[in-house]
This record gives structure tokens, sequence and C-alpha cells, in this order.
């Protein structure tokens, strides 16, 4: 009986999810502080931040599908109270991030030049773009550390954490944003560098403080970290075999969102800043979801686990109504109140004008999300990653044929070009309702 209150009630759910929506909430103060400050360096700055900030973040999302993956494993395994298979998941996860770490230097070292002149059209704005690259690409070697953090404590569900480390990444981010982008404190003016050299510090403290915390409060013995000093290549596989379409799921997703801000770089550093404030906000707006279809996600895995898979299609129920009832508040007030919210990122008046009909087009995504997320994040969780990767694909497909036509072909405004967004995630919705509802997902094993 215990058990099925832990499963079904909305207070554990908001147990795991508030310290994640706290986290992300602090997390993203880093790309609102970028946004926000390098709104008032210049248009350039602001948009180069765009171009090559979701650069970084498509690479990152393969770091990011790799310990979603491990994730699903570890949230299953704590369902099955096999806590000694744990510790392994998290150490070898680890070892494997850090060597792709060092191929994914390696080919942005060599080939992000030529890749980034194909997609940006403005010289200007690809020589900013690559001067904010040299330095963000370092955070490559401390993201594998903190996915696989965020993955072992989201997947035994103890995410209080989460909070404690975002906060000392936010902090770290903006006392550096504000000495390095304006020169204050002694420091020299850097202005775009700075914003890429604080993100990287912030992303040092956050590794920092992951493993200090861990090594004082996590009980070793309990989840065998210790010795574990070299690489297992039959555990490596068996969480790629979960882990490798949940990487190729978010990197094609990232992916085609950078295809939207390349075809929006097409209609000038006008558009582009408009795009990238909006983008900005849109990010913010989606902490609840994140924090709640990583819930779904690790929940689900745990329950399987548990051998009650009878109780996922009520839970994602009641995540579902939760992530909707947080967003549709959440976009009321954004709706009522775009202007002050536009004005925390630019000072320029035609820049909030014209911001404002692209704003009202992502509060109708944003509401679509808040379920279709939550369905999609729960057939991850069952661990039938495959299936995933092939509904986002087909819905991919879809959204960029719309990209293209809106933005490249026909050129029209930013926020027809946002629309785009309602239609991925009625797409995703439909996909993942028929497959949880008609797929034979209780008995996939992991």
């Amino acid at each position: 009986m215990q058990q099925q209150i832990k499963t079904y009630t909305n207070k554990h759910i908001w147990n795991v999810s508030f310290p994640i929506i706290i986290g992300l909430l602090a997390q993203n103060i880093i790309n609102v502080t970028d946004t926000a400050f390098l709104g008032r360096v210049g248009e350039v700055e602001l948009g180069a931040s765009a171009m090559g900030g979701l650069f970084y973040i498509c690479l990152f999302t393969i770091f990011f599908g790799f310990s979603t993956g491990a994730q699903i494993i570890i949230g299953r395994r704590n369902g099955e109270k096999n806590y000694e298979a744990i510790g392994p998941v998290m150490v070898q996860g680890i070892f494997f991030l850090m060597v792709l770490a060092m191929i994914l230097f390696g080919v942005y070292y060599f080939f992000a030049g030529n890749i980034m002149r194909v997609m940006i059209s403005s010289e200007v704005i690809w020589e900013a773009t690559m001067t904010f690259l040299k330095w963000r690409i370092i955070g490559f070697f401390f993201d594998v550390f903190n996915v696989m953090f965020r993955a072992f404590y989201i997947g035994i569900t103890k995410t209080k954490i989460l909070t404690l480390n975002a906060i000392v990444m936010a902090l770290t981010n903006v006392g550096l944003d504000y000495a390095l982008i304006f020169g204050k404190f002694g420091f020299p003016e850097m202005g775009l560098e700075g914003a890429a050299i604080a993100s990287v510090m912030a992303e040092f403290a956050s590794t920092l403080f992951y493993v200090i915390y861990t090594f004082f409060t996590i009980n070793h013995k309990k989840y065998r970290f210790a010795n574990l000093k070299s690489i297992d290549f039959k555990l490596l596989r068996q969480v790629l075999e979960i882990s490798i379409y949940t990487m190729f799921q978010y990197f094609i997703s990232m992916g085609t969102f950078f295809l939207f801000f390349v075809s929006i770089e097409r209609q000038g550093q006008h558009t582009l800043a408009i795009a990238n404030i909006v983008r900005s906000i849109y990010i913010v707006m989606f902490i609840p979801l994140n924090a709640l279809s990583a819930t779904a996600n690790t929940l689900v895995s745990n329950i399987i686990g548990e051998g009650k898979a009878g109780e996922v299609p009520p839970l994602i129920r009641r995540i579902s109504r939760i992530s909707f009832l947080i967003m549709f508040a959440c976009v009321i007030l954004l709706c009522i109140f775009p202007k002050a919210v536009l004005s925390v990122y630019t000072n320029d008046v035609s820049l909030i004008n014209e911001s404002v009909p692209s704003i009202y087009v992502i509060s109708v995504a944003l509401i679509i999300s808040s379920i279709a997320g939550v369905f999609f994040n729960s057939v991850s969780g069952t661990g039938n990653t495959r299936s995933a990767l092939i509904i986002d694909i087909v819905v991919l497909i879809i959204y960029t044929i719309y990209i293209y036509l809106t933005g490249m072909y026909f050129k029209l405004p930013v926020h027809i070009c946002f629309s785009a967004e309602i239609i991925y995630f009625i797409g995703l919705f439909i996909g993942s309702a028929v497959y949880l509802r008609f797929a034979d997902w209780q008995k996939k094993k992991i």
C-alpha cells in the first residue's frame, strides 16, 4: 500500500519535480543573463550568442541524450532496489562521455569554422560566433560530469541537490557575466568572449559542487562507486542500447531547431535578434515542463522496475494535468505582460514591439507542449527509446519542411516561423498518445 501511495500522489510527483524546477530556473538564469546583458551590447553580439549557443547545445545534446538513457536504467534499477548496479552505470557513463568529449572537441577544432560558414550568411555574425565558440567549447569537459550526476540524482529520485547545484551555477555565471562582459571589478571588458568564459566557469563550479557533495553525502558502498577504474564494455553496450536512440533524438531535435535559426539569420541581424530574445523566453517558460517531463521519465521507469506497469497510464495523466495547469498560469501572465517580460532582455523599443506577436505564437505552442512533452518523455521512460526516436523523426520531417517554406523560401515574418513549434508539439502528442495506447511497451526489459 505504501508503494501505491508513493507512485500515485501529487505530493510525490511534486517532491521530485519541484527541486528540478528550481534547479532549471537557476540554470536558465545563465541563458537569461547572457541574452539580457548581450542585448545591451549590440545586435551582432546577441545574434552571435544565439548561433554559437545553439551550435554548442546541438553537440551538448549528444551528452544529454546518453545521460537520459543512463537515467532510465538507473531509475529501473532503483525501482528494482538493485542499488549496487547504479554506481557502475554512472561511472562508466563518465568514462564514455569523456572520450566522446575529446572527439567532439576535435570535430569542432577542425570543422566548426567551415560548418558555420555554410550556416551563417553574415560575415560579421560568423566572426563573432567563432569568437564566442572559441571559449564556450571548453565547457564540454565539465558537461560530461554534470549530465551524469544529474542522471544519477534524478534516477534515484533525490532531486533536491539539483536546486543547490543550480544556485551555485547561477551565482557564478551572473557575477562573472557582469564582470567580464562590461569590465567590472577590475576585469577587462570582454563583451561576447566574457559571456562564453562566464558560462564555462559556471559549469566548472557545478562539477566541483557535485563532486564534493557526492563524496561527503552518498553511500559509496550502497551504489558501488568504489573500485571502478576501467571501462566495462559489456555495461556500456547495455547502456548504449537504450541511450543511442535518445542521443540521436536530442541531437536531431536540437539540430532542427538550429536550422530554424539558420533560416531566420538569412532575414538579417534585426530579425535574428528578435528570434534570440523570444527563444530565451521560450526556454525559460519550458522549465516546468522539462522538470515534469524528467519526473515522468524517471517515475515511469521506477514503477515498471517495481512490477507495476498498470499504474503508468494514470500516472502520466496526473503529471500531464499538473503540467498543463502550471503552464496555463505562466502563459496567461506572459500574454498579459509581454512587453514587461521583453524589457528584461532589451531596452530597444522596436525589438520589444516586434517581438510581441512571436510571444503570442509561442504561448499556444507552450500550452500544447505541456501535455505533449510529458507523454513523449513517458515513452522514453518505458525504455522504448527507439520508438521515441522514430516518433520524433517523423514529426521533425514535417517541422523541417515547414521552417524551410516559412523561413527560407517565402521569408515570412518571424512570428509565422515560430508557428512551426505548434505543429511540432501537436505531432509529438499524437505520436506519443497512439504509442502508449496501442503498443506493447509493458514488457520491455532493460
